[in-house]
């Protein structure tokens, strides 16, 4: 069984969603939660290079002008 959102699945079945439904909807909701997660982490990654980057292009124009 995927991975699901208990709260997800009580609510719609709280809400006279039938089972199957409910069950289906609350497992793809949960997929794509991780999906943004791991894109999330892609992002704070691309960042940290960004930054590295930047801070060694700086490094290199403050060096060329004040040799």
């Amino acid at each position: 069984m995927a991975l699901m959102l208990g709260k997800l699945y009580d609510a719609l079945r709280a809400g006279g969603v039938p089972e199957d439904k409910s069950r289906e909807a609350a497992e793809e909701v949960a997929t794509y939660e991780k999906g943004l997660a791991e894109i999330k982490s892609d992002v704070g990654l691309l960042k940290w290079i960004t930054g590295t980057t930047l801070a060694g292009v700086l490094a290199l124009v403050i060096r060329t002008f004040t040799s």
